[in-house]
């Protein structure tokens, strides 16, 4: 479902649904990712990551590969018993460039790295980030302590170009940089963006205050999902962010200080947001997700100012409509529930729609599908 007119490159040839396998289905999957043809999924509620080396046909399908626990029906908080290199604790954001993977562990507090590509069931992970090793899963390595570039808390969401990395550092509202992809257990950052420390936590308006998300295009633009202040954040050259400048672009608000959800409007609009989780650089556009509206946005171009209007959607009829009603409570192939997260790859786009406990893939035309990932 979409608002497009004829002549739009988002034309949708066919709508693919996954569940996972029929045994034990999804549960609230909140990361999705498409790599080499692969499809990766965090089933978030049951501490997996699922792995298919190929896009499934069927609805039900079991993965080739689970991360997070020892059986691949196994459903338990880091495997059911201590945490380790090997379990998963409410896996969130995603990323792989088709030989390694990094998993945002949320509620362990650390973010894992595979530097080989898994191939089996349970696959330890080889570094992990924001822990001192892979048996300790406490906030900042300890409650009630401050941040400093080694620790994380509440990491949901993550980013690399191949080279560098991002990971957004939720719980300590602030993303961190790092130079090269880590090899060392609790690598130090190299960089922080929202805090002009790394032993900050305090937040202002006018930086990320609750960042899920970021996202780094080629050209050097970054965006920051900030959810909490129902917005997302642009920069135009994310070195930017490193000096503590504020970013240049704001959309969902009409300014940096202001935080309702729709903007305290009776209804969504086409510049409105409500707990948005993530975006997705694309072609000359960015696709933003608004899970409190339950629809994906699109602004071509990239905004320059702030408050800008999206020119299309899926998701929802229209641009006034969102949030809960019977489409998309009932699972209907063209609505969502709360999605969490976004990826396009070729000519598939993948839509976590986590309330509905699916991964939504729209088979894109060629004249759409030919854009490079950005």
């Amino acid at each position: 479902m979409g608002i497009m007119d004829t002549k739009t490159r988002f034309d949708i040839r066919r709508t693919l649904l996954v569940r996972g396998s029929r045994e034990v289905p999804l549960l609230a999957p909140r990361g999705v990712w498409l790599v080499d043809g692969k499809l990766l999924i965090s089933d978030t509620a049951q501490n997996r990551v699922f792995i298919w080396h190929r896009i499934p046909e069927d609805e039900y399908a079991p993965p080739d590969v689970v991360l997070g626990q020892e059986a691949p029906e196994a459903i338990g908080r880091n495997a059911g018993g201590a945490v380790s290199a090997s379990t998963l604790l409410y896996p969130s954001g995603l990323w792989s460039d088709g030989r390694r993977l990094i998993v945002a562990d949320a509620w362990n507090h650390r973010v894992l790295i595979w530097h080989s590509f898994p191939t089996r069931h349970g696959q330890p992970a080889d570094v992990v980030v924001g822990q001192r090793d892979f048996t300790t899963n406490t906030p900042n390595t300890g409650i009630g302590s401050a941040p400093t570039a080694h620790t994380l808390h509440w990491p949901y969401g993550v980013h690399s170009d191949g080279t560098r990395l991002w990971i957004a550092d939720t719980g300590n509202r602030r993303v961190l940089f790092y130079e090269t992809i880590p090899e060392d257990n609790y690598a130090a950052a190299a960089g922080v963006i929202g805090k002009p420390s790394m032993t900050e936590r305090d937040y202002e308006p006018h930086q990320p205050v609750w960042p899920y998300s970021v996202r780094v295009s080629p050209d050097g633009r970054m965006a920051i999902a900030d959810t909490q202040y129902y917005r997302v954040l642009l920069w135009k050259d994310w070195r930017r962010g490193l000096d503590y400048q504020r970013a240049d672009v704001v959309i969902g608000q009409p300014d940096f200080e202001s935080c309702g959800q729709n903007q305290y409007l009776p209804h969504p609009d086409a510049h409105t947001l409500n707990w948005c989780y993530d975006s997705f650089f694309y072609g000359e556009g960015l696709w933003v997700v608004d899970a409190g509206n339950s629809r994906l946005l699109w602004f071509e171009p990239i905004p320059e100012q702030n408050n800008a209007r999206a020119s299309f959607l899926l998701g929802q009829k229209d641009f006034t409509m969102g949030g809960e009603h019977l489409e998309s409570i009932s699972g209907a192939v063209d609505c969502f529930y709360w999605p969490f997260a976004v990826c396009i790859e070729g000519c598939y786009m993948a839509i976590a729609d986590t309330g509905n406990h699916r991964i939504v893939l729209h088979e894109m035309a060629a004249s759409d599908a030919d854009k490079s990932r950005l």
